[in-house]
């Protein structure tokens, strides 16, 4: 459970990044059920604001996730994702919009393994590859919420730890070798150690 500190605290920073403040704010117009705005670009906001650089800055996406079993199809989400990306064009960031409900239905192909089907946004949040990244925010309630399975305290201490539920050793060192290039102060936790 986190704190009202450290909950403040991850809001504080992450208002500093304006592309993530313009989500937030347009996401509840695109009436996603049980949405998201989550993983690296929180995180790395987060961690940008650590290192003294420009809050946007090395962010490659911003991940809107949502939660929705009632239609599984490529059609439905893509609905969104036309929707979201005429929305948010004039951030020049990518917005990506998943439907967590469906990832099990391509996650094999483009990783490898086979998944579950999640049970909801908070499931999926959860199987994130680390630690320090596995948070969304939203304000789909009208109020600004965190769900952070891990807590807060990897990422607002630059640990880089795995995820173990899904992430595999090679994904995992792909990713933090990459972070670690462009976010020098992050601790990286070794696969074996974690």
């Amino acid at each position: 459970m986190l704190s009202g500190r450290e909950s403040e605290d991850l809001r504080r920073a992450i208002d500093k990044n304006r592309n993530v403040v313009e989500i937030l704010g347009g996401a509840p117009s695109l009436k996603l059920k049980n949405w998201y705005l989550g993983a690296g670009c929180i995180s790395q906001t987060v961690w940008n604001e650590l290192h003294g650089f420009q809050p946007e800055q090395h962010i490659k996406d911003y991940d809107l996730v949502y939660f929705d079993s009632s239609d599984l199809s490529y059609g439905a989400e893509n609905s969104f994702i036309e929707q979201g990306a005429s929305m948010f064009k004039d951030l020049g960031v990518k917005v990506e919009i998943r439907n967590e409900a469906r990832v099990h239905l391509w996650y094999k192909d483009h990783f490898g393994q086979a998944i579950e089907p999640y049970r909801s946004c908070e499931d999926a949040i959860s199987s994130w590859p680390t630690t320090a990244t596995s948070v969304g925010v939203t304000t789909g309630s009208g109020e600004f919420r965190v769900f952070a399975p891990f807590g807060l305290s990897d990422l607002f201490a630059m640990v880089v730890r795995p995820n173990k539920r899904q992430v595999t050793k090679e994904v995992y060192m792909e990713k933090a070798s990459r972070w670690a290039s462009i976010w020098p102060r992050l601790d990286v936790i070794r696969w074996e150690d974690a």
